[in-house]
C-alpha cells in the first residue's frame, strides 16, 4: 500500500546521520501504513453504507461520524510523515541562492519554529480532552460516541507529531551548534525539484 508521503531517504547522508535517520524512517513507515489502513476502513465502510441504502433502504448513520474522526486522527498522524520525509510546505524561491551558512540558520529556524507550534498543538489539544471529561460530551449523531475517544486518539497523533518535531529540532540545533553547516542543510532543507523527480522515479521502478 503506498504511504502518505515520503519516508525520510538516508540516501547520500554521512554514515551517522544514516544510522540516526533509520528509527525516523521506520516511524514514518509505520504510521503511513496505519493511516492507509484507517482510510481503507472508511472505504468498506462507506461502501457498504452506499450498498445497503441502495438496495435495503437502510443506513449504518455512522459512516460520515466516522470519517471525520479518521480525517483528524489521520491528519496528524500525517503531520508526522511529511515532517520525516521533509514534504510540508516551504516558500524556497530566493532560499537556494543564500549562502550555505545563512540557509543552515533559516533551515534550523524552521525546524524550531515547527517544533513550537507541535508542542503548543499537543498542549492546546489536551486541554480540548480535560473539557470533554469534564462535561462528558458526546457526539451529536446518532451514534452519540463519547467524545474522549477519538479525541484521545487524535491527541495520541498530536503527541507523537511534537515528539518527532523536538527530536528532530535538537537534532538540527546539534548540528549547527557543531558547525556542520552542510550536514543540516542535507537532512533539514526544503526539497529540491531535482530531489523531489529522483524520488519519483525510484517509486516508478520499485512498482515495475
Amino acid at each position: 500500500m503506498p504511504l502518505i508521503g515520503t519516508a525520510l531517504s538516508p540516501g547520500g547522508l554521512p554514515q551517522t546521520l544514516r544510522e540516526t535517520a533509520k528509527p525516523m524512517n521506520t516511524v514514518s513507515k509505520i504510521l503511513g501504513c496505519i493511516f492507509g489502513y484507517m482510510c481503507l476502513a472508511l472505504s468498506v465502510l462507506v461502501s457498504a453504507e452506499t450498498i445497503m441504502r441502495k438496495l435495503f433502504a437502510m443506513s449504518l448513520q455512522g459512516a460520515d461520524e466516522l470519517g471525520g474522526y479518521i480525517l483528524a486522527i489521520g491528519s496528524s498522524l500525517a503531520f508526522c510523515v511529511a515532517l520525516i520525509g521533509r514534504n510540508h510546505m516551504r516558500i524556497d524561491i530566493l532560499h537556494y541562492r543564500l549562502p550555505q551558512s545563512l540557509q543552515a540558520v533559516l533551515n534550523w529556524l524552521a525546524m524550531l519554529l515547527i517544533a513550537a507550534f507541535a508542542v503548543l498543538l499537543s498542549w492546546t489539544t489536551l486541554g480540548v480532552i480535560k473539557e470533554t471529561i469534564e462535561y462528558h460530551s458526546t457526539a451529536p449523531t446518532p451514534w452519540a460516541t463519547p467524545l474522549v475517544y477519538p479525541q484521545s486518539l487524535w491527541y495520541a497523533g498530536l503527541t507523537i507529531f511534537a515528539v518527532v518535531a523536538v527530536i528532530l529540532a535538537y537534532r538540527a540545533t546539534r548540528l549547527l551548534a557543531s558547525g556542520r553547516i552542510a550536514n543540516l542543510n542535507e537532512s533539514f532543507q526544503p526539497k529540491a525539484a531535482s530531489e523531489e523527480l529522483e524520488e519519483e522515479l525510484e517509486d516508478a521502478a520499485q512498482r515495475q
